[in-house]
């Protein structure tokens, strides 16, 4: 029975990622993972630091995926996809330690359901590898902490640690570290959800082989990342976050952690699954406070894991008020396993006092997640940038072309989906169409509308508009001469009266 509902839950889990790989556009951060794992692997290396603001595992990982599934939009996702899957285990496992069997498949429901979680699960991007890393590391941990595992040295013999406990107490303590290094690694904010641990962990350890056994590995990478981490704090390609108030980054967390960035029928599906969250949490502080009977141990461990979640979403906090503001919902995705953990934990413990209540609770958070991660499969108001609608709209490219796209950063998402895209170089360049395509600038949370100028001046003396196509998310406009002529290079303004990409695209 246990492992047939957890082998039910991980393929509905699969199927929700799987299924809807290549439903969307790529969008400007995946296309520039694209463009790094199209390079050899040395030069994706030395591309990084100035690339990107995260440490370089997951580019490492996918672009030896990339090697077998290649860098088309499934082939990029696969591998989130995957790791999405896996961490839905890995969510049953943390539930099963917080309140048995049936915590287990409550926790690991909502974690397959979660649209935030799926949304990750289908970005070639490192959030979903960090989601993995965070809750592996939080149920390593909880291992480590059993007081077979790491006494404290007045309960040890006196000439030390018993033989027969040390090889089994350094083996999870080393792995406990390995899975820490391996976050950090993969993302600077893992650093806040094992700060705690290891802290929790050198207070624990008798001795200082257990302390120097923990934090090797972590250590060991925290070093060698340092270097990279203070070069990429220069360059300045997360300086979008700080373009909202933290407030506001604060306020979308919990919204954003329940339906995702955007839902259908937003409103209601927030409020039924933040009740059914809020129900579980409630269960959980009964069980923590006696209220509800558990096991010492389930009571224990869910006071830890609730503890480091709060400690986890402090320390960014203060991080940011600090100066230090990156603080995101993408940026602390570490959290959502662990609070699908506890909510799963809480609502089993429920369903011990009021049996169809919690279960009505557990089955309408599920349910809600359903219906918002198919919305987003079906809407593309409610998905990323559409480029490659936009390119559609372009039309086969038979001759030379001019192309005005907005966003400025238009280049690198339309230039997956056009590869022979580039800057246009000065002084002229001979065409008979220059096309705008222009896209909305979207910050976390928010969904504006795309340019939609009602009477469009032509870019240039003679060019007629020959097409036009006010796309859900995006607008085109092509305009044309009967015959190409020299223009001249420029900087040009978009359709939203903002700067915007010069482009220049030729036929093959």
């Amino acid at each position: 029975m246990r492992t047939g509902g957890l082998a039910a839950v991980l393929a509905a889990g699969a199927a929700l990622r799987f299924a809807t790989l290549d439903a969307q556009s790529l969008w400007y951060d995946e296309a520039v993972t694209a463009r790094l794992l199209r390079s050899d692997f040395g030069a994706m290396a030395r591309a990084i630091p100035d690339s990107e603001s995260t440490p370089p595992l997951y580019y490492a990982l996918a672009w030896l995926w990339t090697q077998v599934f290649g860098t088309g939009e499934v082939g990029l996702r696969s591998l989130s996809a995957l790791l999405g899957t896996v961490t839905i285990a890995v969510v049953w496992a943390l539930g099963r330690r917080l309140g048995g069997d049936r915590a287990a498949l409550a926790a690991a429901a909502l974690a397959a359901v979660n649209p935030m979680l799926v949304w990750f699960s289908q970005e070639a991007r490192a959030y979903a590898l960090l989601g993995l890393l965070g809750a592996l590391s939080v149920l390593l941990w909880l291992r480590a902490l059993e007081i077979d595992v790491v006494r404290r040295a007045s309960e040890t013999p006196p000439n030390g640690v018993s033989h027969t406990s040390r090889p089994r107490r350094d083996t999870r303590l080393l792995a406990w570290g390995a899975v820490s290094a391996l976050a950090l690694a993969t993302h600077y904010y893992a650093a806040f959800l094992v700060a705690p641990q290891a802290l929790w962990l050198l207070l624990h350890a008798p001795g200082r082989r257990e302390r120097a056994t923990l934090l090797a590995l972590p250590a060991l990478v925290a070093a060698a990342l340092a270097p990279l981490a203070l070069g990429q704090r220069e360059n300045d390609t997360a300086a979008f976050i700080t373009g909202s108030e933290l407030l506001t980054r604060l306020a979308q967390l919990p919204k954003q952690f329940l339906v995702g960035y955007d839902a259908p029928l937003e409103p209601l599906l927030v409020a039924v699954t933040g009740l059914a969250v809020l129900a579980g949490f409630a269960a959980l502080a009964a069980v923590l406070t006696g209220r509800i009977d558990a096991p010492p141990r389930e009571r224990g461990d869910g006071a830890r894991v609730a503890g480091l979640a709060a400690a986890a979403v402090a320390l960014p906090v203060l991080a940011a008020i600090a100066g230090e503001d990156h603080l995101i919902t993408r940026n602390v995705l570490f959290l959502l396993p662990l609070a699908c953990a506890l909510a799963g934990a809480g609502l089993a413990a429920g369903m011990r006092v009021v049996f169809r209540p919690a279960l009505l609770a557990l089955g309408a958070a599920c349910a809600a997640g359903v219906v918002v991660v198919m919305g987003v499969a079906r809407d593309p108001e409610l998905q990323r940038d559409d480029w490659r609608a936009a390119v559609r709209a372009l039309g086969p490219v038979a001759e030379p072309r001019l192309v005005v796209a907005s966003p400025g950063s238009a280049l690198e998402p339309l230039r997956y989906y056009l590869p022979r895209l580039a800057t246009a170089s000065p002084p002229a360049f001979t065409t008979a169409e220059i096309d705008y395509v222009a896209l909305s600038v979207r910050l976390p949370g928010e969904r504006p509308d795309p340019p939609r100028p009602a009477n469009p001046p032509a870019p240039a003396a003679g060019y007629a508009l020959a097409d036009r196509t006010d796309g859900e998310t995006y607008t085109v406009l092509r305009w044309r001469v009967p015959a190409p002529r020299a223009e001249l290079i420029s900087p040009s303004l978009g359709l939203d009266g903002e700067p915007a990409a010069l482009l220049s695209i030729t036929p093959r």
